[in-house]
Formats: structure tokens, sequence, C-alpha cells
């Protein structure tokens, strides 16, 4: 199938969606995760015309509207490359993601740019240094976006130490982009595995935060009296650390997670394997 939803049989196969896309299908009995439908690796492969694309994208982008009640829904459209997240390559900030994207030709549009950005130069490069096959096909998630009033990463062991008694959550306001582009430095909280304690604490100024524009994102000014302040609560800590725990069981190895909340709801965006860890 060309198209397949997230929770689907089909779509936790790497092969035929992608590494990203198969582990949230996956994982979606054990987290909440945005819906979405993802786009198959074949599709790329076949290089299908863009009437054709235009109409598959379409039809998904309407029944995702229906699934969660908006007409013209934001959306995130994200690379999937069937060897991105796995145990020992993850792709970070190689391929192109798009967020805050609406109507079915913008979201086609994100769709042929996630797909050329897997011929970019800097991926050629990342492919050569691991060995990895230079022409693997990418499937193409697209996710409900979740408009996040704090987001982050979290990891289920130090990926600087290694030390798998320590689960490091970082958080900031805002969409996670801000954390992962590198524009803000993130609070950081340790956990101790056995025992859910929070070790330590490090707030930092929080002087920017990506959010939803009119069309993609933004960056804005934190209100002042919030720079300042911790981005998440204690409580939210916690269940970060208890979430990525839960999900390390799953993959059977030290997980590296993306999240956000909404109104108090903690959402899974992303979850992959700790690279560094498996290149030792």
């Amino acid at each position: 199938m060309d198209v397949l939803w997230l929770g689907e049989v089909g779509c936790a196969d790497a092969l035929v969606t992608g590494g990203k896309a198969a582990a949230l299908s996956r994982l979606a009995e054990a987290a909440s995760v945005p819906p979405g439908f993802t786009l198959s690796a074949a599709l790329q492969r076949r290089r299908v015309d863009r009437d054709h694309l235009d109409q598959l994208v379409g039809e998904a982008y309407l029944e995702l509207g229906r699934k969660v009640g908006a007409a013209s829904p934001a959306v995130a459209v994200r690379s999937s490359g069937i060897d991105e997240d796995g145990t020992g390559s993850s792709f970070a900030g190689q391929h192109e993601t798009f967020l805050n994207i609406r109507g079915e030709k913008a979201v086609t549009d994100a769709v042929l740019a996630c797909w050329e950005s897997a011929g970019a130069e800097r991926v050629a490069s990342y492919r050569a240094a691991r060995g990895l096959d230079p022409d693997a096909s990418m499937a193409v998630l697209v996710q409900q976006l979740v408009v996040a009033d704090e987001a982050g990463v979290a990891f289920t062991a130090d990926p600087v130490t290694f030390d798998p008694g320590v689960i490091v959550v970082n958080a900031s306001f805002g969409l996670g982009e801000s954390i992962v582009s590198g524009t803000v430095t993130p609070d950081t909280y340790r956990v101790l595995r056995r025992s859910l304690e929070i070790v330590e604490r490090r707030i930092a100024p929080k002087a920017l935060m990506t959010v939803a524009g009119t069309h993609g994102v933004v960056e804005v000014v934190v209100p002042s009296l919030l720079q300042q302040e911790p981005a998440l609560t204690p409580v939210q800590v916690i269940a970060v650390a208890e979430l990525a725990l839960r999900l390390e069981s799953y993959l059977g190895a030290p997980a590296d997670i993306e999240y956000a909340f909404r109104d108090g709801r903690l959402h899974l965006l992303q979850c992959r394997p700790i690279t560094t860890m498996a290149r030792g």
C-alpha cells in the first residue's frame, strides 16, 4: 500500500514506512502518538508524478482532518528513511522536517522537499561515513501537529557519560525545534532510574521559543517573567522519565525520545535508540 496509517500493522515495517514512522506505529499503543499517515518508501522509488502524489496526499489529508475534527489541520511533515532511527544511525538533522503545514498543496510540496533532502550532500557524507547504502529510499510521515506549550528530548542513559543509571530530560517552552536547532539552551533534569528521584536541575535562561506562525514556525521572545522559570514541573519531569523508560522496554535498548506537552497532556513525537551508545 502507498498510504499507511500509524497504528496499522503494515505501518510498523521499517522497509515500507521507514524507521521513524515504523517506531511510532509500534509505540502508538504505549504512548499518546499524534495521528498521522505515511507515504511509503516505494513511492519515492517509483518516482510517482505530481498528479498521482497530489491525489494520494489529498485523500489522506482529508481523512486526517476527519479524524482530528479539522477541515485543514496543521501537520508536521517528516522524513522517515528505511535506515533512519536505527541502532546505528539516527540521521538527526540530516533530512528535512516541516512544521505547521496546512493545505493539500503545501503538504505535497513538503513531501517532495523531504524526498529531495535524501540526495543532499550532507546526507551523502553521513551515509559514506557509516558505510550505508548511498541510495536507500525514504518514506514520509505526515502527522497532526502538537502545538506544544513545552517540549524537549529525553534519554534513558546519559548520552555524554553513557551512565545507564540516570535519565536525562531536556525541556524548553514552545515547540521542540528550538532545542533541536540549537537556538536555545534547554533546562536539564537528571533523574535516577532506580527511584525516579530528580537529583539535579539546571534551569537555563530561555530568551527564545519556537511557535506556530501563520504558516510554518517562527521564533519569538519568551516573556521576561518566564525566561528564568523552569519549563517543566517536577510532576512533568517524572512523567517524561516514566514514558522514556516504558519505551526503552519496547525498544530493547537505551532510548532517545522527543516529547511535547499540550494543555498538560504528554505526547510522543519520536523514539529511537541512542546511537552514540550503539557506536560505543
